[in-house]
């Protein structure tokens, strides 16, 4: 109904101009008619007719011919002046064309160049990223490699160690072990990021024996802080999707959530169907990640610690891959903070 009223609308408007043209044209000639027929003919009378004057029997006889000198004069300068007229007009709209045209593509251009040059700042930004975190790296791997080396030599050394000083060197070369393997697995994020094609092996995911099982891997690291990690599941919730590569998305996110929460606080994983996508969020509390840092937390080698960190700071690239994961589903990856929580959320279309 829409779609005929506005062919009804526009036919309407075509007649209402087509009348109002015709009426225009039919009141200058009738103006031309009655008011400047006269004095047209007239003047061309007096141009281009020429009068001679006879006597014939006493009576004066006048006649006139045309001056053809005076009307071939005027065809050769009308015609000339209408030749200059068109040659001109067609030589100043063609520059006004040009230059138009000119204008438009120098802004295009520009605007290209601008895009290049950004693109080109920002892989240069990227490139410098890498190559700090690639130095940052290599640095912090010295560290618990020389504890390992130092405690096991220890070890060796001194068979007859007490057990209590023994099984204290054992801690803590197993605690800069696991440190250097997660400092490996950061060194094979940042060098294979740019060259992973993310291919899903989808099937049935248990959502809620997922998030369980994370919360379970993540016990020894919240637990000397009093943290804690909820889970909000229903049982019966199925995904169909890469199992494996989801995991990841929401050990990255929980991870995150891990190093930037407060002690004795609580870790919240929840999930559940929201029309046709799956939604799945972690909130947990910490200090509000500031405004202009939600627009890019989620971009390669990004850190919300600036300061290097062999704690809690990482490759930048968590938040990064788990955005790839979700986008390779179809699906949208968010963050928001205020001074109480910063939640995480995934949502995940549901197939049919």
């Amino acid at each position: 109904m829409a779609k005929l009223w506005k062919i009804c609308k526009r036919v309407g408007i075509f007649l209402v101009v087509l009348f109002a043209t015709l009426g225009f044209c039919f009141a200058v000639v009738d103006f031309f008619d009655i008011y400047l027929n006269h004095v047209v003919c007239d003047v061309i009378f007096w141009l281009f007719m020429s009068s001679h004057t006879i006597y014939e029997n006493g009576r004066e006889i006048v006649s006139y011919e045309p001056d053809w000198g005076s009307l071939k004069l005027f065809i050769s300068i009308a015609f000339f002046l209408l030749m200059f007229l068109l040659v001109f007009g067609g030589w100043l709209v063609a520059g006004i064309a040009g230059n138009i045209q000119k204008r438009k593509l120098g802004r295009e251009l520009e605007k290209i160049k601008a895009e290049n040059q950004h693109r080109e700042l920002l892989l240069q930004a990227e490139a410098q990223q890498k190559n700090d975190l690639i130095t940052y790296l290599a640095h912090d791997l010295k560290t618990p490699l020389a504890s390992v080396i130092g405690y096991l030599s220890l070890l060796d050394e001194t068979p007859d160690i007490p057990r209590e000083q023994r099984e204290k060197y054992t801690r803590v070369s197993l605690d800069k072990a696991f440190r250097l393997e997660q400092l490996i697995y950061e060194f094979f994020d940042i060098t294979r990021f740019n060259l992973q094609q993310i291919v899903l092996n989808r099937g049935n995911v248990h959502i809620r024996l997922l998030l369980e099982q994370l919360a379970e891997e993540f016990y020894p690291m919240v637990e000397p802080d009093g943290k804690r990690i909820l889970v909000e599941a229903p049982e019966e919730l199925l995904y169909w999707g890469d199992g494996d590569k989801l995991a990841r998305v929401f050990n990255n996110i929980l991870k995150n959530a891990v190093a930037y929460s407060y002690p004795h606080t609580e870790i919240c994983l929840k999930a559940y169907q929201e029309d046709k996508h799956l939604v799945v969020s972690c909130t947990n509390q910490g200090d509000p990640i500031p405004e202009q840092k939600l627009q890019t937390i989620f971009e390669k080698f990004y850190r919300l610690d600036t300061a290097r960190s062999t704690k809690t700071g990482g490759s930048g690239l968590g938040l990064a891959i788990a955005r790839e994961i979700v986008k390779a589903h179809r699906g949208t990856i968010q963050v928001a903070s205020d001074r109480e929580h910063t939640v995480f959320t995934v949502m995940l279309p549901l197939e049919d």
